[in-house]
């Protein structure tokens, strides 16, 4: 068995401490992180600033 990585040591962490609200925010989070990068290296970003 390997090295456990980010994403299962965090859903382990969520199974058993019975966390599952968490898994909709973590998410979110990297949704929003990944719209803040791709928006500032991107010729969309003036339509995507515009959605804030």
């Amino acid at each position: 068995m390997g090295k456990p990585t980010l994403v299962s040591d965090f859903l382990g962490f969520v199974r058993h401490e019975r966390k599952w609200w968490m898994i909709p925010l973590v998410i979110v989070l990297v949704v929003v992180g990944l719209l803040a990068v791709f928006a500032t290296a991107s010729p969309l970003s003036p339509f995507i600033y515009s959605l804030f």
